[in-house]
């Protein structure tokens, strides 16, 4: 079945590119300002949180999936409410985690072509037409990042968490890398940014992103650093 256009398709399609152009830019404008109004609005009093990104393509049964979902449980758990996109795959079985667990499991879902239907596992659904406005709001309520397996998009939401970190636009929330295909991909980006001579990055860079293995150690990082935070510590 064919999906419908979306708005922006529709706004890009247009006739005339100096209007479309024209009336695109003021219309996103307006519809950032609502959908980031709205979502605050909508999410106020969600309290310590975590934001889950990984794949749109994972199973029930594949081990991403139940990495996802065994990680949010445990952190559901603990206390802390889970976002996700809201979508299929890994941020379904996030979802699914803080429900079993009890806890508030938020989607902030993204008007697209595919893959853009709500999972059943969201207790709490906010639509977003734009990125901009949905990455914001990923960004201004996590106190943590944990970051799953996953194709582009996933790499996507990786890199701009670790470049606000780097830039201290984001702080006190860290970014947790779980499963066995981070450490190659950082250490290869070590390698390819700081040959001899390259200013390309720092060393310091690449100790932003927390490389973990298991469940526990994720929730464990979570639980410290927030601690630390909320005594008025800087994390380690």
């Amino acid at each position: 079945m064919e999906q419908p256009a979306t708005r922006d398709e529709e706004l890009l399609a247009a006739e005339s590119p100096a209007v479309a152009t024209t009336h695109s830019e003021e219309e996103r404008l307006a519809r950032i300002r609502e959908e980031l109004d709205r979502g605050f609005g909508a999410l106020k009093g969600l309290g310590k949180a975590v934001s889950v990104f990984g794949s749109a393509r994972t199973h029930d049964g594949d081990p991403d999936y139940e990495l996802a979902r065994r990680t949010t449980r445990l952190l559901g758990e603990a206390g802390f409410a889970v976002i996700t996109g809201g979508g299929p795959g890994t941020m379904e079985a996030a979802n699914r985690g803080a429900r079993e667990a009890g806890a508030r499991s938020v989607g902030l879902n993204i008007e697209l072509p595919f893959e853009q239907e709500v999972n059943p596992f969201v207790s709490q659904a906010y639509g977003h037409r734009t990125f901009f406005s949905r990455l914001h709001h990923f960004m201004i309520l996590s106190d943590a990042f944990v970051v799953v397996p996953g194709g582009i998009g996933t790499l996507l939401e990786m890199s701009l968490v670790w470049q606000l970190l780097q830039v201290r636009k984001l702080y006190n929330t860290p970014l947790i890398l779980v499963g066995k295909m981070w450490p190659e991909l950082v250490e290869w980006g070590r390698r390819s940014m700081l040959h001899e001579g390259s200013e390309l990055a720092s060393e310091v860079d690449f100790r932003i992103p927390h490389c973990v293995n298991t469940i526990e150690e994720t929730v464990a990082l979570i639980r410290k650093n927030r601690a630390a935070w909320l005594a008025g510590q800087t994390p380690k």
